[in-house]
């Protein structure tokens, strides 16, 4: 078996983005995969600008507190001023361009109305509230970096630079099917010795977290020739297969062996738990390949695989450069007297006490654990854990997107 190291350095040295890019609107790009770095068009502010609603005075006129200046202007944001008369103060707004002249703004809690303009009881310092030109953004400066996946305050920035549109890769699409007589869909009668199929949605959801393009081929019986029909059918057109279930060594196991049939397998079993069964290859299509994923059939094993494991390599598909999570280091509140051999992933969550708990039952079928928790405690090898040590700590918040 690999280590969960050596696994994770042969995914991403696989992993190439998919080539094609597109150029969509902003209104569009939320969550989509930055193909090239981006340049601001403009300087922001593009002026001096005021930093809050008040009066624009030159320093040489205010001397002292309680001051009185006649008012000579009045300048509404979106608008410009003239020059700033030697002797005068100038009525300004949030965001209003500072006019020639003036080298300070007094906020207008600080102001009041005289009977020849406006008193002043503040002695400014010098660009006191004045916002200077390109102090947040530099004309030509780069403002977004390659590979990131684009959020809210990305795209705000991109408009506030002029970017009516940027350049992305296009989703990666993902082929899914998974295996195993015994699956029943929900709302369908459970027969005896029937589940419901919970990782058609659950790994559906996780692809479609990361901005995945999922293609549900459903549910593929225990037979080696359904096996190889489904995984032909599914590279087609994706650029990656996933699957759950069949993946380990019994007689009703095909996945394995249909990938080696149809293309070939690079990797198989990780010294992880739970995901020790992972099997990662490809499948032959004419002109190319998709790659291939084999997840465990367990719920709770597919899903955290996924996560740790399978989540980086999707991301690097995509063309993102920052793939593996930031963990915490926090205090664990539970005993773990018992490790495996294996590097371990245990359902855990952050208290209220600011430490780490730990779910009481880590068997790899209770699904439950994983709504309890909000994150993973990353264990590595035969590494017990007693109350009071540090242990590392992934939130969900850094695996499920």
């Amino acid at each position: 078996m690999l280590t969960y190291e050596q696994a994770l350095e042969r995914l991403l040295a696989a992993a190439r983005p998919v080539e094609e890019i597109r150029y969509l609107p902003l209104t569009a790009v939320l969550g989509r995969v930055l193909a090239m770095p981006q340049r601001s068009i403009v300087s922001s502010p593009p002026l001096d600008n005021s930093a809050m609603d008040g009066y624009a005075v030159r320093l040489a006129d205010v001397s002292a507190a309680g001051t009185c200046l006649p008012v000579s202007q009045r300048i509404p944001a979106g608008s410009v001023g003239t020059p700033l008369a030697p002797g005068s103060a100038a009525r300004i707004f949030t965001g209003a361009p500072v006019p020639a002249g003036a080298d300070a703004v007094i906020m207008q809690e600080r102001c009041e109305h005289g009977p020849g303009g406006v008193v002043i009881n503040h002695v400014p310092r010098p660009g006191e509230n004045i916002r200077r030109a390109g102090e947040d953004i530099l004309a030509g400066a780069e403002i977004l970096a390659a590979g990131i996946r684009l959020r809210p305050q990305d795209i705000a920035l991109a408009a506030s630079a002029g970017l009516p549109e940027l350049p992305v890769f296009r989703r990666l699409r993902v082929g899914v099917f998974f295996t195993g007589d015994e699956l029943v869909q929900p709302g369908e009668p459970l027969p005896p010795g029937a589940i419901y199929n919970s990782n058609r949605y659950g790994l559906r959801a996780l692809l479609e977290g990361l901005g995945c393009e999922v293609r549900d081929l459903g549910t593929v019986p225990d037979d080696l020739d359904a096996t190889r029909a489904a995984l032909r059918k599914a590279a087609a057109d994706n650029d990656l297969i996933v699957t759950s279930g069949g993946v380990s060594v019994g007689e009703e196991d095909h996945v394995k062996p249909a990938v080696e049939a149809e293309g070939q397998v690079d990797l198989w079993q990780v010294a992880t738990k739970p995901g020790k069964p992972l099997t990662f290859g490809e499948v032959r299509r004419p002109g190319g390949k998709a790659w291939f994923i084999g997840l465990p059939g367990n719920p709770v094993s597919a899903l955290v695989t996924f996560m740790m494991t399978i989540r980086p390599f999707v991301l690097r598909l995509q063309g993102v450069e920052r793939v593996l999570p930031q963990a915490l280091t926090l205090r664990a509140e539970f005993d773990w007297t018992r490790p495996d051999a294996r590097r371990e992933f245990l359902r855990a969550r952050l208290g209220d006490s600011g430490g780490i708990e730990l779910f009481p039952d880590q068997g790899a079928g209770v699904q439950r654990s994983l709504v309890w928790s909000n994150g993973i405690v990353d264990n590595p090898p035969g590494q017990a854990i007693q109350r009071g040590d540090p242990v590392r700590f992934i939130p969900f918040a850094e695996l499920l997107s």
